[in-house]
């Protein structure tokens, strides 16, 4: 491993701005987010940012094509261009993991040319948990909380941060700045590791049942389950939980008319909203209990089922804490995970 004196930190983030753009945590309000690199405004004290680092690859809100229309004639535009080459730094293990599972459903055939272009260009690097929150349950999903497994993996310890590439790109970037670094004692990191491990293990949700999901779940006993009634009867429909988690990927296509053209758009949508789906002769999910469970049965059974038993849910811990009536997929792991 490569490692990097604590007083050397801005230097570092300094020498990658000058090539390439820079994105980390800075602070917002309680939490952090992901900007752009600006001298001083790193903020590592949160355990996560408040919304992922999908947005990088799958933006609220992007610009799909336009069309302008003279006389008889209709012009088709493509706006998209060329992604400058980025670096995003401070992803948590938790979402790094979340990438693969946005990569499953973007990159497959037909492959989302918008989302691929981004992912080419971005090269990631990692920061290991070292504080989680009682809301995390990573490990639940075998997702290890000490170990990204991104382009970089780094870890803050008390003498510095450490790096080790684990891609081509990864080991591109480091390269371009060994000057410096120094040679690290990966016991250091393991040590670090290791006394992390023992706090995730000590989490509230790290071991909650999970015998009756997967790919091998009895998928229309749980479907049928009388409890999602109860489960369902508090939720506000607010889609507040989709747009915080990692994993989500719905979204809505619409035309603009500006005037001189139309512009068509796609944004985020939830499985929350009622309208969600809707097509000319009806809505298939009439009912917030149908689209409260579309979306647990997803993350739980659906992508499981077609994805070798990895799960929908990367136990960020986001969900837990934004819904407003805390009502989340730990709720709803307990509740039909219980025997009778």
């Amino acid at each position: 491993m490569r490692k990097l004196a604590l007083n050397t930190l801005d230097a570092f983030f300094k020498a990658i701005a000058k090539t390439e753009a820079l994105y980390l945590p800075v602070r917002e309000n309680m939490s952090a987010a992901f900007e752009r690199y600006e001298e001083g405004t790193v903020y590592f004290e949160a355990p996560n940012t408040l919304r992922s680092a999908k947005d990088f690859f799958f933006p609220q809100s992007e610009t799909l094509a336009a069309f302008r229309f003279q006389q008889d004639k209709i012009e088709v535009v493509d706006p998209r261009r060329e992604s400058e080459d980025f670096v995003v730094f401070g992803v948590r293990p938790c979402d790094v993991a979340s990438f693969k599972i946005l990569d499953s459903v973007f990159l497959a055939d037909p492959v989302d040319t918008y989302y691929q272009n981004r992912r080419r260009h971005a090269t990631i690097i990692s920061l290991a948990c070292t504080k989680p929150r009682s809301t995390c349950f990573c490990s639940l999903y075998g997702i290890d909380a000490t170990k990204g497994g991104a382009d970089i993996d780094s870890y803050k310890c008390a003498d510095g941060y450490y790096f080790e590439a684990n891609t081509e790109k990864g080991r591109k970037l480091l390269e371009s700045l060994d000057s410096l670094f120094t040679d690290g004692d990966d016991t250091v990191v393991e040590r670090q590791r290791e006394a992390v491990r023992k706090l995730v293990e000590k989490l509230p949700f790290g071991k909650l049942d999970m015998h009756k999901f997967g790919k091998d779940a009895k998928m229309l006993e749980l479907f049928d389950s009388p409890e999602w009634d109860q489960l369902s009867q508090s939720c506000l429909g607010c889609g507040t939980c989709t747009f915080v988690c990692p994993t989500c990927q719905c979204f809505d296509i619409r035309d603009f008319d500006t005037g001189h053209g139309v512009q068509r758009y796609r944004c985020w949508d939830s499985c929350m909203y009622s309208d969600f789906t809707q097509m000319a002769a009806a809505n298939p999910r009439r009912t917030q209990k149908e689209r409260f469970r579309q979306r647990f049965m997803h993350k739980l059974v659906y992508y499981p089922e077609e994805h070798q038993g990895v799960y929908g849910c990367v136990g960020c811990g986001r969900c837990l804490e934004r819904c407003p009536i805390h009502m989340h997929i730990v709720k709803v792991i307990k509740t039909l995970g219980e025997d009778a």
